[in-house]
């Protein structure tokens, strides 16, 4: 975001005029798609609509959020059905909270009566089995940028301490990685 007294942007930073990154976007002609999966982004309170509110097109609904063990698979289905409705040369910049690895997230190991590391993997585990269709059709409209992080860590006994609320290393320490996805060549 442009701002006086900036010292390190250089001649190939791209700066945008706004006061974020998804309103600076919308300034360059992209269409924000955002759809989420926490209480931020249920649009119920003023709060569940900051996030929403910025995008162009957002979505929430139960079948997307966390309580719902094929969140992932609605929400990438979601997102494969509004990138199959935009023109091909519509550039798009798309965000998904992908809710399947908040809490609750025991309902993807069977008989688990808590969370735990293990259903924590094992949600990961499952969003990562639900991207394939997506990436397939962001490489249809693609190159594709691709950001996959996560908002936060979250303490399952470290220290003493459960959940994400709070101040631990476990929470803070979130994973990060960047990826083109190229153009799919298939016909």
């Amino acid at each position: 975001m442009r701002f006086e007294g900036s010292e390190t942007t250089g001649p190939g930073t791209c700066v945008l005029d706004a006061p974020d990154l998804v309103t600076g976007l919308a300034g360059r002609g992209y269409h924000t798609v955002c759809i989420g999966g926490t209480g931020f982004f249920n649009q119920k309170n003023p709060l569940g609509r900051v996030l929403p509110g910025l995008f162009s097109e957002a979505h929430w609904a139960p079948e997307l959020g966390v309580t719902d063990p094929r969140s992932t698979e609605n929400q990438a289905s979601l997102a494969v059905k509004i990138l199959g409705a935009l023109p091909r040369e519509q550039r798009v910049f798309l965000f998904i909270n992908v809710s399947a690895l908040h809490q609750p997230n025991r309902h993807y190991v069977p008989g688990a009566t808590e969370d735990s590391k293990a259903t924590q993997a094992a949600a990961l585990a499952y969003v990562d089995g639900q991207l394939g269709p997506l990436f397939q059709a962001l490489r249809r409209r693609g190159p594709a940028f691709c950001i996959v992080c996560s908002d936060h860590g979250t303490a399952y006994g470290e220290d003493g301490y459960t959940g994400h609320r709070l101040g631990h290393p476990v929470v803070w320490t979130v994973p990060y990685g960047e990826f083109v996805l190229p153009v799919d060549s298939a016909p």
